[in-house]
């Protein structure tokens, strides 16, 4: 077994040793939670649910955080807005809302998609106010060793020094002369306006609860300190993996890593990017009105066809949107539901599956050619190829009457849906008596379809057909007559 991982700092596909034998440690940035969770944020949050999932099936014990950036200038102003004329009554909204609970409510919707879409849930999932002291004490060590300094206006501001430190830009492989400040950025108190914010110093109409007390004056935490504090908070100062958007490069991470080695540290020895959602092939964007949601693609598909969908792809690679997307993954996830369905009732003796538990069917390891594809940089389009090829496999031998190879095949498919986590989904509880209720009826059903066909019926035989896949019974004709599955998500 040798895993190997993209490297961006190194731009190259790496082995992968952990730092502790037997002991993986990863954090990868999480929501800012000052709106609604986009598709971009859930697509990230599986990226890595893979990846926790393909190291914990090798053997590893992992420690994953993932972090809330719970304090930011957007959810001030969006609070600030609730309070005024500006108030937006979009779903959920409320009217003067204080920011602290506004950032709860949205990262309690974070929580419900993550869920919904079978994200496992971290090891530990700070928030970035509950972490100022740590935040102060970096701070303070960067002025000590020279590369930060508070602001040459007395606002209470403390930047980074860019200068200060020859390896910035390493990450996104930029010099610093090429670089611009962010355009937002007030260059008043800089040395460079390059420098980024470390502590950002209370501003009048600011809300007194969005402030702390430290040695440089009232303020907040800056974005890119609160992960520096966090990750080595919980993970030290040297870890394995850190993770996130591709969008985060820069400047966040580029930043991160600056201020995090500047103070001495080794951080991250691996840095792990997943790409970006486009909308039939256009970045997505409010202003042009070509964003879909995660709560919209749920109103169109199930959970397990989303999870499908946005975690078909190389993580690495750009995920494009189309109008049948859903619909694609759709039918993917019906083939292998299909195939689960057909095996059930067959290795059940044919009741219906109600005395047949899928997770019965489990070896507790995938084919070695899905574990090869997943130990490659987590080659997860090549795995779901080894999981169809299994699922065809598999209704071939229940076609043919060979229940040992449909077992083995069953039991194959099962560990792989629970290594991509296409198992855990939110789902309805299964009623067994309901389910033993629906397979007499509808074998009943598939009976007087049989002796229609049988008569040359058509007619009957097709609306019989067709009453059953209203219902979500999907059914498949065969050389030894017909079979039947729930459409499932």
């Amino acid at each position: 077994m040798t895993l190997r991982f993209y490297d961006t700092a190194s731009a190259e596909v790496r082995d992968f040793v952990p730092l502790v034998p037997g002991h993986v440690s990863l954090y990868y940035c999480g929501a800012t939670v000052q709106g609604m969770p986009h598709v971009g944020h859930i697509r990230s949050a599986i990226a890595f649910d893979q990846l926790t999932r393909w190291l914990q099936y090798r053997g590893f014990r992992v420690t994953a955080v993932r972090n809330v950036t719970d304090i930011d200038d957007k959810i001030l102003a969006k609070s600030a807005a609730s309070f005024g004329p500006d108030f937006e009554d979009e779903p959920g909204a409320v009217r003067n809302e204080e920011w602290w609970a506004l950032a709860y409510r949205y990262e309690q919707e974070f929580l419900k998609a993550y869920d919904t879409l079978g994200v496992s849930r971290p090891t530990y999932e700070p928030r970035a106010t509950g972490h100022i002291p740590e935040m102060h004490a970096l701070i303070q060590l960067l002025i000590d060793r020279g590369h930060a300094y508070p602001a040459l206006d007395d606002s209470g501001d403390v930047y980074f020094d860019v200068r200060s430190w020859n390896k910035y830009g390493t990450l996104t492989r930029q010099k610093i002369d090429d670089m611009q400040g962010a355009p937002d950025a007030d260059p008043r108190g800089k040395r460079d306006p390059r420098d980024f914010a470390l502590w950002k110093g209370y501003k009048d109409g600011e809300p007194t609860t969005a402030s702390w007390a430290s040695p440089w004056g009232a303020g907040r935490p800056g974005w890119h300190l609160e992960c520096s504090a966090m990750v080595t908070k919980y993970l030290g100062t040297e870890f394995d993996i850190h993770g996130g958007g591709l969008d985060l490069r820069f400047p966040h991470h580029e930043n991160e890593m600056a201020q995090s080695q500047a103070a001495g540290h080794g951080f991250a020895n691996f840095w792990m990017h997943n790409g970006m959602v486009t909308y039939a092939g256009e970045k997505m964007s409010k202003s042009i009105g070509n964003t879909v949601s995660p709560s919209e693609m749920l109103e169109l598909a199930p959970p397990r066809v989303v999870r499908y969908y946005l975690g078909q792809a190389q993580y690495r690679s750009v995920l494009d949107y189309q109008p049948t997307s859903l619909q694609e993954a759709a039918a993917a996830v019906e083939r292998i539901d299909g195939f689960i369905s057909r095996a059930l009732r067959a290795l059940a003796g044919g009741d219906g599956g109600a005395t047949a538990s899928l997770g019965f069917f489990s070896y507790g390891t995938v084919p070695d050619a899905f574990a090869a594809a997943m130990d490659d940089d987590l080659n997860v389009p090549q795995a779901l190829a080894v999981l169809h090829d299994t699922v065809r496999a598999g209704n071939t031998a229940l076609t043919a009457g060979d229940l040992d190879v449909a077992r083995e095949s069953l039991a194959s498919v099962t560990d792989m849906l629970g290594v991509l986590g296409l198992n855990d989904t939110a789902a309805p509880a299964v009623d067994e008596h309901a389910t033993t209720a629906l397979g007499v009826l509808v074998e009943a059903q598939l009976e007087a379809r049989a002796q229609a066909r049988a008569a040359k019926d058509w007619a009957a035989s097709d609306a019989i057909r067709d009453t059953l896949a209203a219902a979500g019974v999907v059914v498949e004709d065969g050389p030894d007559g017909a079979s039947w599955s729930l459409k499932r998500g």
